[in-house]
């Protein structure tokens, strides 16, 4: 009877055995399926198959939309109230009256508000693969206020044309000599809008889909989410630096909460990503990550980063920096003289506002920045179409799958 028993035990160990080997054997093909899916998506890039590409962009292009369509049909109170709305604004706009410099006057604010906050979304939104305006515009303009309020002597700058143009006002500023909080003042409105409410409202797309996957229970659509949770379940194998970064990360935000975000949005953090998946999947409270993240972005990281783009863009550091150039043996002269020219250049038309509209020589500097905004916003345009055309490959990857696993 004993000698009975040991045999069933054998038994059951060799059938649980068995059960384990192949659950193992399927999640391996599994996941071997969805590398090689995966890597079959990453190749559909307009480089390499252009044709397939435009085709999958614009298929996706059409479900968005009549996803979209089907939104706004069941929800017809609030277009019909939207459109009513817009109607009033409109006929406020058109219809002439005292209260055209009250409207004159908002729409100026709104408009700036809305170009600061839309690049601010186009920087950060798409989970790292946003047009990085900071550099091709709030930084450049930020850098032309501080060379200009030295030049100038004062903020003060005619409206218009600024913020378009910068000219010189015709009387100095009283105080004789420019300061720090003087220009951190005078860009604070467009980096608030930028750093603050436009990025900050960029990083809730992780956020969501983290969160709405997570309620949901089914499989993420997105990559970044899927590395995370394979992150999750090999946290305590992670060896190589990268991981080990993304899981301080983690553990941050999840342990520590409120603080936690706050910390990851105060500092410039590659990574800040990953904390918008993390409250998302812990499911986090929107106000308790939105709110941090905008305090973090819009009050620390914007001065942060203002005060050092000021600093670096002073009239000493940008004489110092003129005259390193300069020294560099060889080469220095030639590589300095266009630096000259364009600051020069720059001079000329912050002192002289009736020559602005004089056609004059281009320094290669400014045709070279032009071109790399052309070439920025191009791939910036790429990315999106390739992202687009990967999102319809892998509807058609989920559709064959459903359908084999039905046979």
């Amino acid at each position: 009877m004993a000698e009975n028993g040991k045999n069933c035990d054998q038994r059951r160990l060799a059938m649980n055995k068995e059960q384990h080997n192949g659950n193992f054997t399927d999640s391996s093909s599994m996941n071997e399926k969805k590398r090689r899916d995966r890597e079959e998506r990453q190749n559909i890039v307009l480089w390499r198959q252009p044709l397939i590409t435009l085709q999958y962009f614009f298929l996706e292009v059409l479900i968005i939309l009549k996803e979209w369509t089907s939104k706004l049909w069941h929800r017809q109170s609030i277009v019909v109230s939207f459109l009513l709305l817009l109607a009033v604004l409109i006929a406020t706009y058109y219809v002439e009256g005292a209260h055209q410099q009250y409207v004159q006057r908002i729409e100026k604010q709104f408009l700036l508000y809305a170009y600061w906050i839309g690049l601010g979304i186009l920087s950060s939104v798409g989970l790292g693969t946003g047009l990085h305006t900071f550099l091709l515009y709030l930084g450049p303009h930020i850098a032309s206020v501080t060379l200009a309020a030295y030049e100038c002597n004062s903020v003060n700058f005619p409206e218009p044309p600024y913020p378009d143009q910068i000219i010189c006002p015709d009387e100095e500023s009283i105080e004789g000599t420019i300061s720090l909080w003087s220009i951190i003042s005078k860009v604070r409105i467009e980096a608030c809008m930028w750093w603050g409410v436009g990025t900050a409202i960029g990083e809730l797309p992780p956020y969501f889909m983290a969160r709405a996957a997570r309620l949901s229970g089914a499989e993420p659509d997105d990559e970044e989410y899927q590395e995370f949770e394979e992150m999750l379940e090999h946290a305590e194998t992670a060896q190589d630096f990268a991981s080990r970064a993304k899981l301080a990360v983690q553990n941050l935000v999840h342990k520590v909460g409120f603080f936690g975000i706050l910390a990851c949005a105060s500092i410039p953090n590659p990574l800040f990503d990953l904390a918008g998946i993390t409250c998302g999947h812990f499911l986090v409270p929107f106000w308790t990550f939105f709110g941090a993240t905008l305090i973090g972005k819009a009050i620390i990281k914007m001065h942060i980063q203002k005060i050092f783009v000021i600093v670096t863009f002073s009239k000493h550091i940008v004489e110092q920096m003129v005259a390193f150039i300069g020294a560099v043996p060889g080469i220095g002269p030639s590589l300095q003289k266009p630096f000259q020219e364009y600051l020069e250049a720059q001079r000329q038309k912050l002192h002289h506002k009736s020559e602005m509209g004089a056609p004059q020589g281009e320094n290669w500097l400014s045709w070279m920045f032009e071109k790399l905004v052309i070439v920025m916003v191009c791939y910036f345009i790429l990315s999106i179409i390739n992202s687009m055309a990967q999102s319809y490959a892998k509807r058609i990857q989920q559709r064959l799958n459903s359908e084999e696993k039905t046979k």
